[in-house]
Order: C-alpha cells, then sequence, then structure tokens
C-alpha cells in the first residue's frame, strides 16, 4: 500500500479497537495485523474467527501467541461479517473501535484519518469514503461502483444523509455508541443497518466522512462479496430505514 497524502500523527496511545472479521484470509491475514499492529494508536486488535475452512485459524493463534494485543474469538459455524462485528464490538474496550477487513483493501496507516474528527471532539461516527477527494484507489468492476452508488443514494433518501460511501467497510465509531446498538444482520447487511441506526439519532450523533485509499481485490484475489449482497443491502435498506 502506497501512501498517497498526508499522514495525520495521532498523539493519544493506546485509545483503539480495531475489531477485524476474518474469514479464509490466510494469505493475507499476517500481512495485515502486522500493519495494524505497527500504528500508536492501537491498544487491542480483536480478531473474529468466522470458522475459516482454511489454514487461517491456524495463522491467527500463531499471532495472537505472539502478540498480547490480540484477542482472538473463534465462531464455531460461518455466520457472517456482521456477527463477526457483533462479537467484536461487544468485546472492545478501548475509547475508539475502527472496523478492518483482513483482505488489504483498506490501509490501517489511515486511521488518523478515521479518529481525528472523534478525537477532535467533532464526530462520534466516521465513514471512510472511497469516492470523496482525490486519495488513490484501484480501478476495478464498473457494476459494483453502480450499486455502491445507488445503494448509497437509497440509503440517503431513507435516512436524510448525505453519504457518499454508506457500502465503506472503513468506519470508526466512540464505542459508547456503538456497544448500545443491536446489530441483527449477520451478513453484509450490516452497512446499510448501521448507518440506519446511527441515523435515528442525527443530529444528536454526529456523523463524519474523510477521504480515504481503497485498494480493491478481485474475485481471483479472494474478494467475497458478490450480487446476493447487494440484494440483501437493498432489502436491509428499507427494512431498518423505514420499516423499523
Amino acid at each position: 500500500m502506497q501512501k498517497t497524502g498526508p499522514e495525520i500523527k495521532i498523539t493519544n496511545t493506546d485509545c483503539l479497537s480495531v475489531v477485524m472479521p476474518v474469514y479464509n484470509e490466510e494469505d493475507t491475514v499476517t500481512e495485515i495485523v502486522r500493519r495494524v499492529l505497527e500504528q500508536p494508536a492501537v491498544r487491542e486488535l480483536i480478531i473474529v474467527d468466522d470458522c475459516s475452512s482454511d489454514g487461517t485459524r491456524s495463522v491467527l493463534e500463531k499471532l495472537a501467541a505472539a502478540d498480547r494485543r490480540i484477542r482472538l474469538f473463534h465462531h464455531p459455524v460461518n455466520q457472517g461479517k456482521g456477527a463477526a462485528l457483533r462479537t467484536g464490538f461487544r468485546e472492545a474496550l478501548a475509547d475508539v473501535i475502527v472496523v478492518q477487513d483482513a483482505d488489504l483493501e483498506y490501509d490501517p496507516v489511515e486511521y488518523g484519518k478515521l479518529l481525528a474528527p472523534i478525537l477532535n471532539g467533532r464526530a462520534d461516527v466516521v465513514f471512510g469514503s472511497r469516492f470523496l477527494g482525490s486519495e488513490a484507489h484501484r480501478v476495478l468492476y464498473y457494476w459494483h461502483s453502480v450499486a455502491n452508488y445507488y445503494l448509497t443514494l437509497l440509503s440517503n433518501m431513507v435516512t436524510n444523509l448525505n453519504l457518499t460511501d454508506m457500502e465503506t467497510g472503513f468506519k470508526a465509531f466512540r464505542r459508547e455508541v456503538i456497544q448500545k446498538i443491536d446489530i441483527k444482520e449477520n451478513r453484509f447487511g450490516f452497512e446499510p443497518e448501521i448507518t440506519a441506526k446511527i441515523a435515528r439519532f442525527s443530529p444528536k450523533l454526529r456523523i463524519y466522512e474523510v477521504s480515504i485509499s481503497y485498494y480493491g481485490r478481485t474475485y481471483e484475489e479472494g474478494k467475497k462479496i458478490g450480487w446476493r449482497d447487494g440484494v440483501r443491502a437493498f432489502l436491509a435498506i428499507f427494512k431498518y430505514g423505514i420499516f423499523r
């Protein structure tokens, strides 16, 4: 990952819990864990292995044994990203929680961008937008970008927010905010669900967006989200945004 903008320095050490859902990421998880633990704000890295069927679990156990900041949890059956995040959020201890995927698409060096509005007392929730500003992003699937655009548009229509990237996997929350939200979605419907539930408390909850880089991967490289997840996200927008 190449840094394309100025790094934002965070002087508040140990203020961050990173929650990482993992499923069959044997090839990338060692590198992403290394990059997460290099960030000075990280108090703990909570990894939830969602019943991986490759060698991921063995890799994670070795990593956890080597660094006390890693807290490792295992799901006995595969439940999905939302379920893994629910487990991780419940266990988090630091003041701020960041969601970090295990596939190298989002760069931990940019935690400062997500944290700054919260640590400055301006925000309660921060979305890292792949479409806001001029940060680097890998050019990949046209129809994915179309789906992201329309899902964000529909979400904004029912939540009355003006987000540019509702589906982003790079989000930060004050701990007391996210731990009070009852998350129902087990899979990729988590993104529209959490957006709708946060929006219910806006403007009391202060929501910000910041520009981030995005290093997307192909299906051959292990990308998992597909058209069925898009359909579920569409249904979740209305389920949690209108039919509460």
